[in-house]
C-alpha cells in the first residue's frame, strides 16, 4: 500500500503568474509560492485550469513548475498538470517534471476530439510512462473537456501501478464514492469542485484542490480542520460562506480569474493579469474586487 498522506488535506490550484507585458514571471511566481507556503497549505496543484496551462507553451510551463519547485524547497507537496492536447509535448512536460523533483504529475484527457476510451488510456500511460517514478494522477473534469472519466477506464488505468487516482472536477459527489470504490485504500480521489469542498469530503476525499483556494486558504484550511474534528456544523457553515464567496467571484461579466489577482494585488500580492483570450479585469467587475474582499475578511474574522 502506498504512503498517500502527502496528497491529504489542501491544496490550491496553483495562479499563473505574469509580468506587466504577459511574459511568464519568475519573480511573481516565486511571489506566490511563498505565499502559499506561509499560508499552511499541503502542497500545489501547477499548470492546471487556474494556471492558464491551455494558453501558454511548453517552455513556459517548465520555467513555472522550475520556478516553484525551487521556491518551495520541499516544503510543499507538488503536482505537475503536463497535459497538452498532443501526446509527445505532455510527455515532455512529464519528464521534466521529474527531472526538476515534482511529487506527481497529472493529466486531463485530449480535448476537442472524441477519442475512444482505449486511446484515452493509451495517452495517460504514454505520459506516465515518461515519468516513471512519479505518481500518475487522472483528471476528471468533463465539462470543461468534453470527455467523462468512467468506472471502466478508471479500472483499465489502475493496471498501470503509478496510477494513484483522480482529481475528480466533476459535480455530483457519488463520482467519488463510484472512483473510491474501485480503486480502494490503495487511492486518493481529490475533491474538485470547491463548492462541495466539504461534501466532497465526507464522500471519502482525503485531498482537495481548488481554484478558489489561493485567494482565501484560511477559510479552506479552517473548513478542514472543522472536518478532521468531526465538527460538521461548523464546517456546513464555513462552506456556506465559501459559496457566497465564489459565487460572488463569479458574477462579473469577466473571468474569474481576473478578479481574484485583483483581490491578492488589494492584499499585496501583484501577480499579474490574465493571458489572452480571457478577457483581462474590465471596469464594470472592479467592484467585485472590494465586495469579495470584504466577504473572505469576514469570514476569516468569523471563523478565527
Amino acid at each position: 500500500m502506498r504512503n498517500l498522506e502527502k496528497y491529504f488535506g489542501v491544496l490550491p490550484a496553483f495562479y499563473a503568474c505574469y509580468e506587466d507585458d504577459g511574459s511568464v514571471s519568475e519573480t511573481r511566481t516565486r511571489a506566490l509560492t511563498r505565499y502559499l507556503v506561509e499560508s499552511g497549505v499541503k502542497g500545489v496543484y501547477v499548470g492546471g485550469s487556474s494556471g492558464e496551462c491551455i494558453y501558454q507553451r511548453p517552455d513556459e510551463r517548465k520555467k513555472i513548475l522550475e520556478t516553484v519547485v525551487d521556491e518551495a524547497a520541499g516544503r510543499l507537496t507538488i503536482i505537475a498538470h503536463v497535459a497538452c492536447n498532443n501526446t509527445q509535448d505532455s510527455m515532455e512536460l512529464a519528464a521534466h517534471a521529474q527531472s526538476v523533483g515534482a511529487d506527481a504529475i497529472a493529466a486531463i484527457p485530449p480535448i476537442y476530439f472524441k477519442l475512444p476510451e482505449y486511446a484515452i488510456a493509451k495517452y495517460w500511460n504514454d505520459i506516465s510512462s515518461a515519468a516513471p517514478d512519479l505518481d500518475f494522477i487522472i483528471y476528471n473534469i468533463p465539462q470543461l473537456a468534453n470527455t467523462a472519466l468512467t468506472k471502466p477506464l478508471f479500472q483499465e488505468m489502475l493496471k498501470n501501478p503509478n496510477v494513484i487516482g483522480v482529481k475528480n472536477s466533476s459535480a455530483p459527489t457519488q463520482d467519488i464514492q463510484v472512483f473510491k470504490a474501485a480503486g480502494g485504500e490503495d487511492c486518493i480521489i481529490f475533491n474538485g469542485p470547491d463548492e462541495q469542498f466539504i461534501s466532497g469530503r465526507i464522500m471519502g476525499a482525503k485531498g482537495a484542490i481548488g481554484g478558489t483556494f489561493g485567494v482565501m486558504p484560511k477559510l479552506y484550511l479552517k473548513a478542514d480542520a472543522y472536518f478532521q474534528a468531526g465538527d460538521y456544523e461548523r464546517a456546513r457553515a464555513i462552506q456556506y460562506d465559501i459559496n457566497e464567496i465564489i459565487e460572488s467571484l463569479c458574477s462579473g461579466h469577466g473571468c474569474m480569474y481576473a478578479v481574484i489577482k485583483g483581490i491578492l494585488r488589494k492584499n499585496g500580492l501583484e501577480i499579474g493579469s490574465v493571458r489572452a483570450p480571457m478577457p483581462e479585469l474590465i471596469p464594470e467587475d472592479e467592484r467585485l474586487i472590494d465586495r469579495c474582499d470584504r466577504l473572505i475578511r469576514h469570514a476569516e474574522e468569523t471563523y478565527r
